[in-house]
């Protein structure tokens, strides 16, 4: 195995992957703010009140998918249903298939907690996502769920709360 101290540090290249990862997250926040704060007037602000939701007392509900279970984090309520945050839990044994579908969306952020997620985006191809690993989905993106780890666990937040999925033929 070679040393820390034998391993070459390509220092531009890892300088460009954190501006371009700064920029990346500074983009997400700017338009989470927007959405948010209308008018950029922290006066008029568009959360409520302030929403606490703690692991120990989760409660995961059938969902969208019958593969999978969802937990509300509670912010729809407290953005006006600007927002809805939720984390979404793999259920081991449950049926699984693989349908094609896009949502009807202003913003999606998705985020893996536990696990593995593997989706194919029209257009960007077949992606595995493993703990850590996070991705945006463009509005009306047209993606299929191709698997799963059996523990899995993502935290998918999604502008507007109530949005809608539509199921697209085979």
């Amino acid at each position: 195995p070679m040393r820390a101290s034998q391993m070459e540090v390509d220092l531009p290249r890892l300088e460009q992957f954190h501006e371009i990862r700064t920029r990346h997250v500074q983009d997400v926040s700017g338009f989470l703010r927007r959405q948010l704060v209308p008018n950029g007037d922290d006066h008029n602000c568009v959360t409520l009140g302030h929403v606490v939701s703690h692991a120990r007392d989760a409660q995961f509900e059938q969902g969208l998918r019958a593969f999978f279970a969802y937990r509300d984090l509670g912010i729809s309520a407290a953005t006006q249903g600007r927002v809805v945050a939720h984390v979404i839990r793999a259920l081991p044994g449950a049926p699984f298939s693989a349908q094609a579908h896009l949502h009807e969306t202003q913003f999606q952020f998705v985020y893996v907690l536990k696990g593995w997620f593997k989706s194919e985006f029209e257009g960007e191809g077949v992606h595995t996502f493993h703990a850590g690993s996070c991705w945006i989905q463009p509005p009306r993106i047209k993606h299929t769920v191709l698997g799963y780890a059996d523990d899995c666990e993502v935290l998918e937040i999604v502008l507007p709360a109530d949005f809608e999925t539509v199921t697209l033929a085979k």
